[in-house]
């Protein structure tokens, strides 16, 4: 088989080619990346793409058609991947995550693709009620980031048939070590805190439900989408992944690292404006659909793995929130050394 993954270059990529080496020993695995954070390493000993066959390096807005050619199947992680960097270049976020990915999914179907898998998220659900919410819940979508997983989708849902099957993977906050390491996520950012200056500082007021996930999971995921028959779920599926036992508050989420790591303590700020960014997601399908490829990690197992990747890497920097950990930090210095454009595209260099 022949996989083409977009955004490999990013901090689910490197740990999905891992995984797909290890089941697809004979794949012919390719990636398609920008190449914002490729210098973006983090406790690897070789280039993480030295796992692959072919890297292109490209802009999604205007990748090359051949990298599609026998191609079978298409992993589709390139994006504007949060909301400060969704909110910063807002009109970029449109254009890449969703008319790009359009655009991709569409050249995909007529090349003869068969399995188009779309990294799309719970962030769709936006400000939720208590109830946990299924795939059939109302989206409540309250950033750019939040609303292109949703155009998105929406598009793709149209495209899908017996022969290109689409599988929109709606994932939790993502945890965990990777070879591209990211602490601009809720959970990696307390354990990077807590390992520098023995504080956690908790932004908001606590109380924001989060559903988590390890990215090691997530391969874990995709890899079982790659391939998914038409009877599990249909020519278009979209489906809530992750454990309904990493539903957690993010005061909850500071706790459980403060418990983990001694002398660390706790502050909250409880005069915050309330983050209306809270939802609560059942997992339910996920686990009929594919129970053989369940969340493996937990909690505790999440925050060990972090703790020990950091310690490896000699990580001290107390300061990191500022940092090129930072993904918005990585394009605000491409901006400032006049190598990237408003619309986040390369310009010309000498």
């Amino acid at each position: 088989m022949k996989i083409l993954v977009t955004g490999n270059m990013g901090y689910i990529g490197p740990v999905l080619m891992e995984r797909f080496r290890a089941t697809r020993p004979g794949a012919t695995l390719v990636g398609l990346d920008t190449g914002f954070f490729a210098d973006c390493i983090t406790n690897a000993l070789v280039l993480p793409e030295t796992r692959i066959d072919v890297q292109y390096f490209a802009d999604m807005r205007n990748f090359p058609p051949e990298v599609l050619d026998g191609v079978e199947a298409v992993v589709h992680l390139a994006a504007i991947s949060n909301d400060p960097m969704g909110n910063t270049f807002s009109e970029a976020t449109y254009d890449i995550n969703h008319q790009a990915g359009v655009r991709l999914a569409r050249e995909s179907k007529a090349r003869g693709v068969k399995w188009f898998v779309f990294a799309s998220s719970c962030s769709m659900y936006g400000s939720a009620d208590d109830a946990p919410r299924k795939e059939d819940s109302p989206f409540n979508p309250l950033t750019a980031y939040a609303k292109s997983k949703v155009y998105t989708e929406a598009d793709l849902k149209g495209m899908a048939d017996r022969d290109f099957l689409v599988t929109s993977l709606r994932f939790s906050t993502a945890c965990g070590m990777s070879e591209r390491l990211r602490l601009d996520l809720v959970l990696n950012d307390f354990v990077a805190c807590a390992l520098t200056t023995r504080q956690i500082t908790v932004l908001s007021d606590g109380t924001p439900w989060r559903p988590l996930i390890n990215v090691r999971d997530m391969a874990r995921a995709i890899d079982w989408a790659v391939g998914r028959e038409e009877a599990a779920g249909g020519a278009f599926l979209a489906v809530n992944v992750g454990s309904n036992d990493w539903n957690y508050q993010v005061r909850d989420l500071a706790q459980a690292v403060a418990a983990a790591i001694p002398g660390v303590t706790v502050s909250i700020n409880e005069n915050a404006q309330p983050d209306k960014r809270s939802y609560r997601v059942n997992f339910d399908l996920f686990r009929e659909l594919a129970p053989n490829h369940q969340p493996e990690f937990d909690l505790p197992m999440t925050i060990r793995e972090l703790q020990a990747g950091l310690s490896a890497m000699g990580f001290k920097d107390g300061n990191f929130r500022n940092s090129r950990f930072m993904r918005l930090q990585v394009l605000a210095e491409l901006r400032e050394k006049g190598l990237l454009s408003e619309q986040l595209e390369w310009l010309p260099r000498a």
